[in-house]
């Protein structure tokens, strides 16, 4: 019975290895099988900004109750009256291939996005009072394919953030300091932002920074038409930050693949081009920082239900076209690292306490006479 089970044991390591191989060679293929849409693209009507006003199309904002932007790790609070307002766009969370766009009302997409906003949000709470709508997001399949109804699926949630940006507008007011930030599909859909209705606009002089994150910023290629420079201090305003995060050895050819091959907002070829890579220990660019700098990282419990703060476990150094690698990969992550050694879902998380820590020294920079 011994020599059975050892036996059992090997066979189940051997699959398991095999498995992993097979992942590690073939994890793009597989993901594409898995999560890209099989169905036709629905041309959906547009929600009008107007109904924006209606709270239950976003999943943070000051008046809603069981806000999920307002929760901090132990030793932290949110402030009672900040002084700003972010505009939040969440990452994806729809991952059904049934179709190319989350109605606004699935319940697992909403539940993963509250999530979302507990840890990557709730860094800014000290600082501005959270804004993040509901929007019909692109499901996780569309950014696996140069299928042109990827592209389509992405307009039509483009439009939705578009709309609740008009309502958040009405809503601070005229001259309350903004912060924008986003994540993944968010970031993207940020960067538009930036160029539709920020660039050349009164809009940008109230702008503290733009926290474009978990989505590639090509220096050359993009950001000239998005309207604000890159941060290149610490303490700087009307500016952008962007980092992607890679535990080390990284590969990130998944995102470079489809990347290269696009044309940027300033209307040129993205082909090979540098990316802005914000330190965000430092707040600065291309630069490296030791753990020792880190002010904390979330860490999740296994149930991802909460998290707590840990200083001094992360590095952080900008390389190559403008990545941002962790160093060796920490293991408490694992189960939700993306191919490539990509800790994307993670952005934000790894170094919560210094963006938090990063928009309070904006804002206030901001705010000095």
């Amino acid at each position: 019975m011994a020599r059975k089970f050892l036996y059992l044991v090997a066979v189940l390591i051997v699959m398991a290895l095999a498995g992993l191989l097979a992942f590690r060679i073939f994890g793009a293929q597989m993901m594409r099988a898995a999560f890209v849409p099989s169905a036709a693209f629905q041309a959906l009507p547009a929600v009008p900004p107007a109904d924006y006003a209606d709270a239950r199309l976003w999943i943070a904002r000051p008046d809603k109750p069981g806000n999920p932007a307002l929760w901090t790790p132990p030793g932290y609070t949110p402030a009672a009256d900040p002084g700003a307002a972010l505009f939040f766009i969440h990452p994806t969370s729809y991952l059904d291939r049934s179709r190319w766009n989350a109605p606004l009302d699935d319940a697992t997409a909403n539940d993963r996005a509250a999530l979302f906003l507990r840890g990557q949000a709730s860094a800014f709470n000290e600082s501005a009072a959270i804004w993040a709508p509901r929007y019909r997001q692109a499901t996780f399949g569309a950014f696996l394919t140069n299928e042109a109804t990827a592209q389509q699926a992405l307009d039509l949630a483009y439009r939705d953030v578009d709309a609740a940006f008009d309502a958040f507008l009405r809503d601070i007011g005229p001259n309350r300091p903004i912060i924008l930030a986003g994540h993944s599909q968010g970031a993207l859909h940020l960067a538009r932002l930036l160029h539709d209705r920020v660039a050349g606009t009164p809009l940008a002089k109230r702008i503290v920074a733009a926290y474009v994150v978990g989505w590639p910023v090509s220096r050359s290629a993009d950001l000239p038409a998005l309207g604000l420079p890159e941060c290149t201090r610490a303490d700087q305003t009307g500016c952008l930050l962007s980092w992607q995060s890679f535990a080390e050895p990284a590969d990130p050819a998944m995102i470079l693949d489809t990347f290269d091959a696009s044309t940027g907002f300033a209307g040129v070829a993205r082909s090979g081009t540098a990316l802005v890579c914000t330190n965000p220990i430092t707040g600065t660019p291309d630069a490296d920082a030791p753990a020792s700098a880190n002010l904390g990282t979330l860490f999740p419990s296994a149930d991802l239900k909460t998290a707590t703060i840990g200083a001094g476990r992360i590095p952080a150094r900008c390389t190559g076209r403008g990545f941002l690698m962790i160093g060796s990969p920490p293991s408490e992550f694992g189960r939700y690292v993306l191919p490539g050694n990509n800790y994307h879902v993670f952005d934000y998380s790894l170094f919560w306490a210094n963006v938090r820590a990063d928009v309070a020294r904006r804002l206030a920079a901001f705010k000095a006479p």
